[in-house]
């Protein structure tokens, strides 16, 4: 397909995203929705049903109509690459929501922030308390300056749970391969070993979307301290690119593939794809984050599962989670100001943390099921290390993209690891000098 012909593919993507997010235009109205002509409150996000968070977040439109009896939420659901592509052309337009659930970091709502596209909530989360009911470093990801760098100036979006990249396991598997919870590293790669002799490819990767370069980064991270996360991700130091870290994590995953524990076939896999394969049974092992946890719950059938911590790595990827925005031109802020404080409150976060999510302000004593206490306790106990790294495309516009061109050519073997890694560094330095670091 010719450039010109996929431009315009994208561009009737777009279009067709903004027709189905119409408002009814209503004028915004007080706390509780009281006037007399009815109103909509149009919402999209990108979780499903039975996720942790479309669980909880189903639960406070229920409770959000109730209490504002004269508005109508007009949910509609979209999927992560619509938001991640077309985001910035439909708020600009007069289709934008009035709430939304978007991708934090400077490379998505950072960059939305400096184009003007979302609503600065510093006031609202003054007034409402989320900037008492979140820690700092949870904050990290709701707070942009005038550069759309995280991590300070002011609110632009509102994070109510919190993920991190984890390993999902098949009980059944190691145990009939008499394989132990790894601790370190070299146990994780003997364990993969194993599978690899016995004729089994042990990792679900979804090399098509994000799965497969946050699997690199963790690599990457095995290597790397707290300097390293500070510099790549909020500027703070000069990023070698083929220094340690990023040569180990690139020349450790195609190495991966070389070994069979990551499939020649994965770059072609979508991330849905690698967690219904890992759901069906397909695969021992599954890499990715917590956001998935509540659907392993729920649909796992055949065989016993559980999850361990990325063996022997002080730092994760892992954040705050994905951010409720409301856009500039949402007709209806007020509203939107009201559903996001409802998804702050206990009942609520109580029913994401039961469901199987992480939440940021939950009543941990309310929290009965064991998987998800565990799940829970992981993280805190990345969060009291410092060990969250936030997620390797957040740096730069476009990185998303990027990363994930760079490990398909690691899957596929048409690029060697040190060229991948000079063409991870060109736009990340394009960045720099675009922002003037």
């Amino acid at each position: 397909m010719s450039k010109t012909r996929i431009a315009a593919a994208l561009a009737a993507a777009a279009l067709a995203l903004a027709a189905c997010g119409s408002s009814d235009g209503s004028a915004p109205s007080g706390e509780g929705g009281s006037s007399a002509a009815p109103k909509t409150l149009t919402l999209w996000h990108y979780e499903a049903a039975n996720s942790a968070m479309g669980v909880a977040w189903a639960e406070a439109i229920k409770q959000f109509e109730a209490s504002h009896p004269n508005v109508k939420v007009k949910f509609e659901e979209k999927s992560f690459e619509q938001m991640q592509k077309t985001a910035g052309m439909v708020l600009g337009s007069d289709q934008a929501p009035d709430v939304m659930e978007y991708n934090k970091g400077n490379a998505t709502a950072g960059l939305l922030s400096k184009q003007g596209l979302l609503t600065d909530l510093s006031d609202e989360a003054a007034k409402r308390g989320w900037d008492k009911l979140l820690s700092p470093s949870l904050q990290t990801t709701a707070r942009y300056d005038e550069r759309g760098v995280m991590g300070s100036g002011q609110w632009f979006g509102l994070p109510n749970y919190a993920e991190y990249v984890m390993v999902y396991y098949n009980k059944d598997a190691f145990k009939k391969q008499g394989i132990e919870v790894p601790t370190t590293l070299e146990e994780f790669t003997a364990a993969l070993d194993t599978f690899v002799k016995a004729g089994t490819t042990p990792i679900s990767v979804g090399g098509a979307e994000y799965p497969a370069q946050q699997i690199m980064y963790q690599l990457a991270l095995s290597k790397a301290q707290r300097p390293f996360v500070d510099a790549f991700q909020l500027y703070k130091g000069k990023v070698d690119f083929h220094g340690p870290e990023w040569t180990y994590g690139a020349t450790t995953f195609a190495d991966w593939v070389k070994k069979g524990y990551i499939s020649k076939d994965s770059a072609g896999i979508k991330a849905e794809d690698m967690g219904t394969a890992f759901i069906a049974g397909k695969f021992p092992i599954m890499i990715s984050g917590s956001w998935w946890y509540g659907r392993m719950a729920d649909e796992i059938k055949k065989f016993e599962w559980g999850t361990f911590l990325w063996p022997g790595n002080q730092l994760n990827a892992g954040s705050s989670g994905n951010m409720w925005v409301v856009p500039e031109k949402s007709k209806n802020k007020d509203l939107a100001y009201d559903f996001l404080d409802l998804t702050m409150k206990k009942d609520i976060q109580n029913k994401l943390g039961n469901a199987g999510g992480v939440p940021v302000a939950a009543d941990t004593a309310a929290i009965t099921d064991a998987k998800s206490k565990e799940l829970i306790e992981n993280f805190n106990k990345l969060s009291a290390q410092d060990g969250l790294a936030f997620y390797p495309d957040w740096p730069a516009p476009g990185y998303y993209d990027v990363m994930v061109a760079g490990t398909q050519e690691l899957i596929n073997g048409s690029k060697p690891p040190a060229q991948v890694l000079d063409e991870l560094a060109k736009p990340y330095a394009d960045n720099l000098a675009d922002i003037g670091n």
